[in-house]
């Protein structure tokens, strides 16, 4: 048996959770999710700035804080924080933290060889859409591979104590040490497919331990000293989930089935790049407190495809934000938003979109949204969105002269005009197995 715990869901998450899933308990393996499509997009614009960024800046400062306790405990590291540079990230991990010996696992960055799989046929279409990629060739800001957990296994093989991935599944950071450990080989479909459960179960750190959770949520104990999740694996691809005793959050039928329901769409054919677990299949059972163990998952071969994330620009946006109380803060609101709108059309302006919703009524239900008493305050937020960005930049000084020039009580404009952003947008498609090769590197 091997425990595997997860302590980061995103880039962003707890800075803590990994440090105390090494110090309070024992452990084999932490895995830290880092990656998100947006996130790889962000990435990119780093690394074109500067050579030397592109990867999750958290990691690196962590693992210097963490080396002396890894290697005395003998805690093996698997991550995606090199983003879309892996190798820089390494050499910073190394130079913080001498003492760890550091792999990369590279093959998913294929920003460079668009043109060449354009030109060989493959049209790298839209998923949602069937557009081929020529017709956004010229605003891509990334594109990476989805790449699985052998390559990670693989670099496990080098004895390295952290291995750092790019653009691997979420899932494959957790399957990767079984692969590893129990020798599992491609064609044991039903083992990956239980690993890969495993790795969507936790993926999202506290999200299956309490954190998030619709049921009972006011009864979740110390949410503060949240737990996060650990999955004791067995060599026959049955598993528990469970966390460090003492530690806050819950673990129950509830919390891991909200889990696997996240991000799902075909509960038969979930795909990964190592093979499709039927989710189906998937049977729960409670063993005491904080503790589910996880059985009779099968699965099918893997697909001759991978999937592709593309990041490409769509455009300029800005939005701002204004504040209005009590009495009449709703009405106060909309005629805010018919001034600006009144205004924008005066001075000839239009966008691809302009989107207005209202705080404290239905940012959160839209036109569903019902109020039974006045909002004692409302915040309107109007943004806009449109390839001409001097359009965008002319909207950001028309919300907040209402402060003087609208209904009463206009407030909360923040630091004045509202911030110019592009947007990135996201391009799934799916290019053959056989196009894409990974390559395993020891960071001295």
């Amino acid at each position: 048996m091997i425990r595997i715990a997860n302590g980061q869901g995103f880039w962003g998450d707890w800075l803590e959770a990994p440090v105390r899933l090494v110090e309070q308990g024992p452990i084999d393996y932490l895995v830290l999710d880092y990656l998100a499509e947006v996130t790889m997009s962000i990435l990119q614009k780093q690394k074109l700035a500067d050579s030397r960024l592109g990867y999750a800046s958290d990691f690196p400062p962590l693992m210097a804080r963490l080396a002396k306790q890894l290697r005395e405990r003998g805690v093996r590291v698997v991550a995606n924080a090199g983003g879309v540079n892996p190798v820089a990230c390494a050499e910073e991990v190394r130079r913080l933290a001498p003492c760890l010996k550091v792999a990369v696992v590279l093959g998913d960055d294929i920003y460079s060889r668009i043109d060449d799989l354009l030109a060989h046929g493959h049209d790298l279409r839209n998923m949602d859409t069937g557009q081929p990629l020529s017709s956004i060739r010229d605003r891509i800001r990334s594109a990476n591979v989805y790449t699985g957990a052998f390559s990670l296994a693989e670099a496990l093989g080098t004895g390295a104590d952290v291995i750092i991935a790019g653009r691997c599944t979420d899932t494959a950071l957790t399957l990767a040490p079984m692969i590893h450990e129990f020798g599992w080989e491609e064609g044991d479909w039903d083992r990956l497919a239980a690993g890969t459960i495993a790795g969507h179960i936790i993926e999202c750190g506290a999200q299956c331990t309490g954190g998030n959770c619709q049921v009972d949520w006011q009864a979740i104990p110390d949410m503060a000293d949240i737990g996060y999740p650990i999955v004791e694996a067995e060599p026959d691809g049955s598993f528990a989930v469970t966390k460090h005793p003492g530690t806050g959050g819950r673990i129950d039928k509830h919390t891991i089935k909200e889990q696997l329901l996240y991000e799902l769409g075909d509960p038969h054919n979930y795909m990964t790049p190592d093979c499709i677990a039927d989710f189906t299949t998937v049977r729960l059972r409670e063993e005491g407190n904080d503790r589910v163990r996880i059985t009779g998952i099968r699965g099918t071969p893997r697909p001759a495809t991978l999937k592709v994330s593309i990041s490409y620009s769509w455009g300029w946006k800005a939005i701002g934000t204004l504040v209005y109380s009590w009495p009449d803060a709703l009405a106060k609101a909309k005629t805010a938003d018919q001034i600006v709108r009144s205004r924008l059309k005066q001075l000839g302006l239009s966008f691809e979109q302009i989107y207005t919703e209202y705080f404290g009524y239905n940012a959160c239900h839209g036109p569903v949204a019902q109020v039974c008493a006045e909002p004692p305050e409302i915040q309107v937020r109007i943004g806009v969105r449109d390839m001409n960005r001097q359009s965008v930049e002319r909207f950001t000084r028309e919300l907040v002269p209402l402060v003087l020039s609208g209904p009463p009580t206009g407030t909360g404009y923040g630091e004045g005009r509202p911030a110019v952003r592009e947007i990135i947008a996201y391009w799934p498609a799916l290019v053959p197995r056989e196009e894409i090769s990974t390559a395993v590197e020891v960071v001295a």
